[in-house]
């Protein structure tokens, strides 16, 4: 397993070692020891599975403390553009972005840490999107910040794509007040 480094301290890009022959694949999706090993100590305690059309967009979401969310995402089928925005309002990072495609071909994940929202969009039909979460989700502690904000400036390389109610009508970034 390779644990690569982004800009954005504490998110991390995860290449599991995938085992290949004439029957299929394996890989490990999750080892607390290795993890460990990697600085990220944490408890998963739910996990979420999505499946959308190509040209969905969904995000940017997060969860306020003390229900907020670490998350280890990855795509099982597809691809998808996954962007993870710092909300630490003491990071030397605030506000800014990082985005990774995932797909199922590589399996490679990415590790975000609570205090950063996420969002991703789908490339391709029938992308299914898996993630581990650190904490349970609470309706009353959810947050969202428009996914075309012109003041975190995303490149997601749409301008139409299928949204939520919710997604559309998004608070914009600096009317965010953080609690991180």
């Amino acid at each position: 397993m390779d644990i690569i480094t982004t800009p954005l301290e504490g998110l991390l890009i995860i290449k599991p070692d995938v085992f290949e022959d004439s029957r299929g694949y394996f890989f490990e999706s999750y080892n607390r020891e290795k993890f460990l090993a990697h600085g990220i100590a944490v408890d998963f305690v739910q996990d979420n599975e999505s499946k959308s059309k190509k040209g969905v967009l969904r995000g940017l979401h997060f969860q306020y403390p003390p229900f907020a969310q670490g998350k280890l995402v990855r795509v099982m089928r597809g691809s998808a553009l996954d962007v993870a925005v710092d909300l630490r309002k003491d990071s030397s990072t605030y506000g800014k972005w990082s985005s990774l495609v995932l797909s199922g071909q590589t399996k490679w994940m990415y590790w975000i840490p609570p205090g950063f929202a996420h969002g991703f969009l789908t490339l391709e039909d029938e992308t299914i999107f898996f993630y581990k979460c650190t904490q349970v989700y609470d309706r009353e502690s959810e947050g969202c910040i428009l996914w075309n904000d012109p003041d975190l400036t995303i490149d997601w390389g749409v301008t139409d794509p299928v949204i939520s109610l919710k997604d559309r009508v998004a608070p914009r970034f600096k009317e965010f007040r953080s609690r991180f």
